[in-house]
């Protein structure tokens, strides 16, 4: 009689998830405290009556800069050779760098010292996200990754929620708030490297990187890989039309609500909260939600139609409990769609074995969108004398095409 092989029993890597949220959490603080408050508000204090313009070369010239920067530093990565494995050294020297930059920004007193700043924080700051990035692939069995995906979620989640109501409270203090959070990236970024050691990779073999077949593979061939091409346009357009409005937040508040400067602080950490408690139930529940379902493509679309409606209702009620109410709507849409997102897009690569530059790709979609958004906003609003009702009109209509280009993907359900 032949006995059956007891079972392996799954140990799930607590601490990685965990540090894995961690790290998120101060990345999408840093980002956007930097994005939606604090830059903004540099912007306004240097030269108010340009702002916008300004505000719009100095986001898109950095997004075009760092267009590639997450695909090339996870090709290095992927090949990295060394004690702390493939992931770590990049980790820390993008993080160091970054956080270094950003407390450095503060003293820029021109547009064009702003800017290469501003540059300097995105390049890092990505060559950090796009290794960790790859963690998830790298380190996590598949079972795990839709909690995994809505761990890290809600670190963004939280993260940008949280950041923006520090940012909000420090709105008369950037250079406080610019030195916060560049240390709160170097310290969390050191404490993950060390509590979650990866296996040494010095022994590791590869083959010769071929950089022209690399550059090729930022070519996306929607015949031969249509499930990545359909998630890449998904992602583009629902970071198209959300970024817009996020990007505007609190030239929105005082410009179209109505708020006066002294006050809009406080509304945006208003708002910060309620986002923070609506997008937070939404992405653990959706998470695991997707994964006792076995589906992913459903709560994705979903979600992201519900975006596009929720974007609309600051047209309806441009008011302070208008906003309000549309960014507790907002919570609950983004909520879901980033929960999900990333785990649907980590089962759908077009290779396996260069996971890390696969993921970097992929970032692109939102890379190229930061691009163009911001001169795509001030244009609107220069066409349009500054009413920001042709904004939320603009980020509706391209999140839901987010939704039409999310059908056609076959390889998830």
């Amino acid at each position: 009689m032949t006995t059956a092989p007891v079972p392996i029993p799954h140990k799930r890597p607590t601490r990685l998830l965990g540090s894995l949220a961690v790290a998120y959490l101060a990345l999408f603080m840093t980002y956007a405290a930097l994005v939606s408050v604090i830059l903004p508000q540099q912007m306004r204090l240097l030269d108010a009556d340009n702002a916008v313009g300004n505000l719009a070369i100095v986001t898109s010239v950095s997004a075009f800069a760092t267009m590639f920067v997450q695909p090339i530093v996870g090709a290095f990565s992927d090949r990295m050779r060394s004690k702390l494995g493939r992931r770590a050294p990049w980790i820390i020297v993008g993080a160091i760098g970054g956080g270094i930059s950003t407390i450095l920004i503060q003293f820029g007193n021109s547009v064009f010292m702003i800017g290469l700043f501003w540059v300097l924080i995105q390049v890092l700051l990505n060559a950090f996200q796009g290794p960790l990035s790859a963690i998830i692939s790298d380190r996590i069995e598949s079972e795990d990754r839709g909690l995994a995906s809505g761990i890290t979620g809600a670190g963004m989640s939280i993260g940008g929620t949280l950041g923006t109501i520090i940012a909000g409270q420090l709105l008369s203090q950037i250079g406080v708030a610019y030195t916060f959070y560049g240390v709160l990236i170097i310290v969390v970024a050191i404490l993950f490297v060390v509590l979650n050691p990866d296996k040494s990779s010095t022994t590791e073999t590869h083959e010769k990187m071929d950089w022209g077949a690399f550059f090729r593979g930022f070519l996306l061939n929607p015949r031969k890989h249509p499930d990545f091409f359909w998630g890449f346009l998904g992602r583009f357009f629902m970071t198209l039309g959300y970024q817009a409005v996020m990007n505007y937040q609190l030239y929105i508040i005082t410009d179209y609500i109505g708020v006066s400067d002294t006050e809009a602080g406080n509304i945006v950490s208003i708002l910060s909260v309620i986002t923070l408690v609506t997008t937070t139930i939404a992405n653990m529940l959706a998470g695991r939600a997707s994964d006792a379902l076995g589906r992913r493509k459903i709560f994705v679309g979903i979600a992201t139609l519900l975006i596009g409606g929720f974007i609309c209702i600051p047209l309806i009620s441009p008011t302070v409990p208008g906003i309000l109410i549309y960014g507790a709507c907002l919570g609950l849409g983004y909520g879901t769609y980033s929960a999900v997102d990333m785990a649907m897009m980590v089962d759908v690569p077009p290779s396996g074995e260069d996971a890390a530059k696969d993921l970097g790709v992929l970032n692109l979609a939102a890379n190229i969108p930061q691009t163009l958004t911001p001169l795509i906003a001030a244009a609107l609003l220069g066409a349009f004398s500054n009413n920001y009702q042709v904004l939320f009109i603009y980020a509706a209509v391209a999140v839901v095409l987010s939704a039409i280009f999310v059908v056609p993907i076959k390889k998830v359900k």
